[in-house]
Parts: C-alpha cells; structure tokens; sequence
C-alpha cells in the first residue's frame, strides 16, 4: 500500500485531513505528536526521529499511511514515500485558522505569526519544488479529504 506524505505550513489543515482520514479508515499519524520529533541545534529546528521514522515507513499496510509534518530532515524520507503533498493556502487564510483553532497553540503569539509568514516566504517554496502533488488548502476540508484519498488510491 501507498505511503503518502502531507506537508505544509501551520494552518494549512494537515491535522484536520488526517483526521478526517483516520475516520474513512486509513492510517493516519501526525508527527506533530507521538515523539516523531525532535529538536535539534544543528539543524535549527525540529527533525524527526530517524529511528522512529524508519520503524513506521517499514512495514507493508494493508490500507494507504498518511504521515504528516514538516520538518527540515523530512527529504531524507521522500523515497519511502510514494507521494509528497503539498497543503499551501494564502497567508490571509493561514493567519485566520491559527488564530481560530482551538486544538493547538501554535500561531498565537505575534512571534510565532511572523515566523510562519517567514516561513511561508522560504519554506514554503522549497516543498512546492520537491513534492509530487500540490493541493489548495483554501478549499473546502471535504475536498481535500477526497483528493488526499485520490493520490493514496493511485
């Protein structure tokens, strides 16, 4: 079965999808928790877990894995991935989740804001020319589900 990764920046919807998908019956793990990462001063910023990672892209699934996350060693993965998806949506649109969501912290400080933007600047374009799919995530959770869906099918 097909490994797929969801990456982007905060406020994209990463977690939301994956729960969305873990109800449709696929595996789905967000490596925000769970201790997939780490932080690390070498890198200047969270990595995953390489011991961790290889334990879960190691064995076979009988339905699709969605694993989500972005963090700076995470092409040392990409082929143990079968697709690499992009969530982006404006910095308008990021701004106003973050600020709206209730499940996690990450974004409400002014701080923390101006790094995701910062992010979004110099991150953001780096994912876009090294992932194999890219999805709008100013669109509709349903929509993003069903294309998430799609690219585990193929």
């Amino acid at each position: 079965m097909r490994k797929i990764l969801v990456t982007g920046m905060s406020g994209t919807g990463k977690s939301a999808a994956l729960d969305e998908l873990r109800k449709l019956g696929f595996e789905a793990v967000d490596t925000d928790v769970g201790g997939f990462t780490e932080w690390s001063d070498s890198d200047g910023g969270y990595v995953w877990n390489e011991d961790r990672m290889a334990e879960l892209l190691a064995p076979d699934r009988q339905v699709p894995l969605y694993v989500s996350g972005t963090v700076s060693n995470q092409g040392r993965f990409y082929p143990q991935f079968d697709a690499v998806v992009l969530l982006s949506a404006p910095a308008e649109v990021l701004l106003a989740r973050l600020s709206g969501r209730s499940t996690n912290d990450y974004g409400k400080t002014q701080e923390e804001r101006e790094l995701i933007l910062e992010h979004l600047e110099t991150v953001e374009p780096l994912l876009r020319a090294t992932c194999t799919h890219e999805i709008d995530a100013s669109r509709p959770l349903g929509e993003i589900v069903d294309e998430l869906a799609r690219i585990g099918a193929r």
